[in-house]
């Protein structure tokens, strides 16, 4: 975040317009990369990234400083996340198992696979990338995606999560084995022994429209896939899981939310 965000904290505390539409245009993209990552599906994600701009404004005045703006921030997000009933109805229960077992649906030999520098190639890595942290359970995906994809520092990650620093550590530390376990002996990108690669899983992916209706909605920004296929080969395999989570590009929204967030927490007087 920008280094003088106290300094427009405070000027929106006060009732600054322009400094509360500088405060949401720059948490944002912050808090949508976070929604993304928990919850996958791009419209939710929007429809989250929306609602917990609303909170941030309407608790604005509970910010006592006690903790950094950006820490307090994603706590206001993660609270929702965690537990808005129509977020929750809409999470899908996948497990590592479940997801292992469709990834090997389909799957062509080495002849047909598809060129590795076709585009979709791309968008199928991140959807898949992603489509992962949806065998956490919410409580632990959303240390992962704190800890492990956006890097905060563990006692900020669990002042955000509410939790005793050890807690945080072995929530995340369980998150990153599962994560690690099934990248290693699931993923391409990850092992040459795994049976699953974007190249072979391609064409069942395009069948049942798992990639190709709207491409580039998550991938747009994001590194190319041979980018991304020789950082892995250079990777230790105890940081591969994350470097290729991280690889999932900016996330930014879509549109600027700034004017619909704030017409929604102070609209217009009736005429």
């Amino acid at each position: 975040m920008n280094q003088d965000i106290n300094i427009i904290v405070i000027r929106a505390q006060q009732g600054e317009a322009e400094a509360l539409e500088q405060l949401v245009r720059q948490v944002q993209d912050r808090i949508h990369r976070l929604a993304i990552r928990m919850l996958v599906d791009p419209g939710l994600a929007q429809d989250a990234t929306q609602e917990i701009l609303i909170r941030v404004v309407t608790k604005l005045s509970t910010f006592n400083g006690d903790s950094k703006f950006e820490t307090w921030v994603y706590r206001v997000a993660t609270n929702y996340l965690l537990t808005a009933k129509k977020v929750l109805a809409r999470d899908p229960g996948l497990t590592f198992e479940m997801f292992a077992e469709g990834l090997l649906e389909g799957l062509v030999d080495e002849n047909a696979a598809a060129p590795e520098d076709h585009v979709m190639l791309n968008e199928l890595r991140v959807r898949c990338t992603m489509a992962m942290m949806l065998c956490l359970d919410p409580g632990h995906r959303a240390a992962y995606v704190l800890g492990d994809i956006l890097e905060l520092e563990h006692l900020e990650a669990a002042d955000a999560l509410e939790l005793a620093p050890a807690t945080y550590r072995q929530r995340l530390s369980r998150a990153r084995s599962k994560v690690q376990d099934f990248t290693a002996q699931s993923c391409g990108l990850a092992s040459k022994a795994a049976a699953c690669s974007c190249p072979r899983r391609l064409p069942a992916a395009l069948a049942i429209g798992r990639v190709g209706a709207d491409t580039d909605v998550l991938s747009r920004a994001a590194p190319d896939y041979k980018t991304v296929r020789d950082l892995a080969s250079r990777t230790v395999d105890g940081l591969v899981a994350a470097k290729l989570q991280r690889a999932t590009g900016p996330l930014s929204v879509s549109k600027d939310m700034v004017f619909e967030v704030l017409r929604i927490v102070n609209p217009p007087d009736p005429v």
